[in-house]
């Protein structure tokens, strides 16, 4: 689809405002209990095992990676600081966004875009009906706390990864792989680390949510609404990792 840049800057505009609405709709009450509970275990479903399954071949490489650095330098005792490390700031947020934003987000926008094109939509607004109080905002919850739960599992799973192909394939000392762990690490990283995960939560329901409501054209219109949304919400996220992590590098002071 071409876009010209004062249509590209009407979208973002438009996303933003959304954003903002969201915000705004989430203290509204009646808070929508029940569609949030579906919409948390929907994603969670079909986010877990893809999750847990993608970890594994993160923390191994990570751990394969830095095993073998640290062999060469001399330092086999920071192997599973360094691993764990590498785990907890950075793998865990950016593979449960991905999955967030692949799975969830996409089986979202499919959701609220087959509504638009329904005229569902229309139907709840000439009701009175708000579509971001009563569809939107259970659907961001649910994502940024599904996101945080899955950042632990990522952390788990990615560590205990890295432990078994460090000490397995790269005859690591396990003592030594256990006893670094908070020799670099520290519980700020978590901290940062699911802070990330339920920014990237947010950010990729929101962006499915706009899209999907704002899909036309049939059909073939949801479809290219999710491709859409999938593409935003990668370069969005890749750009707002970038920007917590500086931030975060400058307020907490690293352990050396």
């Amino acid at each position: 689809m071409r876009l010209s840049p004062t249509g590209a800057l009407r979208h973002s505009g438009n996303l933003f405002a959304m954003a903002l609405d969201v915000v705004r709709t989430i203290p509204r009450r009646p808070f929508q209990a029940r569609e949030f509970i579906q919409q948390a275990w929907f994603v969670a479903s079909v986010t877990i095992l893809p999750t847990a399954l993608v970890s594994i071949p993160f923390g191994a490489v990570i751990a394969l990676q830095i095993g073998s650095l640290t062999r060469q330098l001399g330092a086999q005792s920071f192997s599973g600081a360094a691993s764990v490390l590498a785990v907890l700031r950075e793998a865990s947020p950016i593979v449960t966004a991905l999955l967030i934003a692949g799975a969830g987000g996409t089986a979202i926008c499919a959701d609220l875009g087959a509504r638009k094109i329904r005229e569902e939509i229309d139907a709840m607004q000439v009701l009175g009906i708000d579509p971001i109080h009563r569809l939107v905002v259970p659907r961001v919850l649910a994502s940024m706390v599904v996101a945080v739960l899955l950042n632990g599992l990522v952390s788990v799973v990615g560590v205990a990864g890295g432990y078994f192909f460090n000490v397995v394939l790269q005859n690591g000392t396990p003592g030594a792989y256990l006893a670094s762990f908070t020799t670099l690490a520290q519980l700020s990283d978590l901290w940062a680390a699911e802070i990330k995960a339920l920014v990237f939560g947010a950010i990729a329901a929101i962006v499915a949510s706009y899209k999907g409501l704002t899909a036309k054209g049939g059909p073939k219109g949801v479809g290219d609404a999710v491709n859409q949304s999938v593409v935003i919400t990668f370069m969005l996220l890749f750009v707002t990792n970038f920007v917590m992590t500086a931030v975060y590098f400058q307020v907490v002071p690293q352990r050396g």
